[in-house]
């Protein structure tokens, strides 16, 4: 067995031993080949809240395109749409930490769920300062998405097609959609472990893909460092180590990652100048999965 090969090999013990439910594991590692172990075959899969690291990206491109700043009020791209007083002061930041202070989170099923979204959201009174708490929000990544259709004409799939999906060679994603016909953003795209691990390589190198400035350097860099405190979620340590931009920060110094329901990691590792990606179904603990990578393979890489 080659030295890479061993690079997963107390990794896939861990994950029959434990059950941990992995689909696939993808690691890159800059001047190597990318490693890949197969659990099950490579169909995509619904990534989940890993969807929200995409719509985070697109705000970044579109401010790159001066299409939007982090500090416009988020009611300003919706006129004519009924809005409580707390929202005005609401900015296009808060909803990417999280932090909006408005209660309507979208958590409902799809049987239950408002037509209108944005309506909803708008016309909810917020019960806290922007700024001052994390809750976690599908809603909020959601309304990023229709913020990107009203600066651009485009919805938020057809937007990332020409500047992030084709340069990723993701080739036509699926994405669920509202009701009204618009990408959730915030969950429902289906990818497989190495498409996921591209946006994951693409992170890691602050923006540029193959010679190309995807995203400005400047919002990548902000996506982990301009964080809000989730101390207060609960006591997974992996969870209390602060939100970026549809981020998180993890408990390993300098790594921080894509993450979504049931074991859906991308995890960047500046330091090791890698990334490691997972798809899964972990109904249980499924951030054991990340220490089975702090455990097993961030020692080898």
């Amino acid at each position: 067995m080659t030295a890479d090969a061993n690079l997963l090999t107390g990794f896939r013990l861990r994950n029959a031993e434990q059950h941990l439910g992995a689909y696939g594991i993808h690691v890159h590692r800059e001047g190597h080949e990318p490693v890949e172990h197969r659990f099950r075959a490579d169909d995509r899969v619904n990534v989940y809240s890993g969807s929200k690291t995409f719509t985070a990206v697109a705000v970044g491109i579109a401010q790159g395109e001066a299409l939007l700043g982090l500090d416009d009020a988020v009611a300003g791209f919706f006129d004519g749409v009924p809005t409580a007083a707390g929202n005005g002061s609401i900015t296009v930041r808060d909803l990417l930490q999280m932090s909006s202070g408005n209660p309507f989170n979208w958590f409902e099923p799809a049987s239950e769920s408002p037509t209108d979204i944005v309506a909803r959201w708008l016309a909810t009174e917020p019960v806290r300062m922007p700024g001052e708490r994390f809750e976690y929000s599908n809603a909020s990544t959601y309304l990023l998405g229709r913020i990107i259709h009203a600066v651009s004409g485009q919805d938020l799939r057809e937007f990332l097609i020409p500047r992030l999906f084709d340069p990723l060679r993701i080739a036509t994603p699926q994405w669920f959609r509202c009701p009204l016909g618009f990408p959730e953003a915030a969950r429902g795209l289906h990818l497989t472990t190495g498409e996921l691990a591209r946006l994951g390589r693409l992170l890691l190198q602050r923006g540029e893909w193959e010679g190309t400035a995807l995203v400005p350097a400047g919002y990548v860099d902000a996506m982990h460092t301009d964080v809000v405190d989730t101390s207060h979620t609960g006591d997974e340590p992996e969870a209390t180590a602060g939100y970026g931009y549809q981020v998180w920060n993890s408990t390993v110094d300098g790594a921080w990652r894509i993450d979504g329901k049931y074991g859906q990691f991308s995890v960047v590792l500046p330091e090791q100048r890698a990334v490691v990606t997972i798809t899964a179904h972990n109904e249980r603990v499924p951030f054991d999965l990340l220490r089975a990578v702090w455990d097993e393979v961030l020692p080898r890489l």
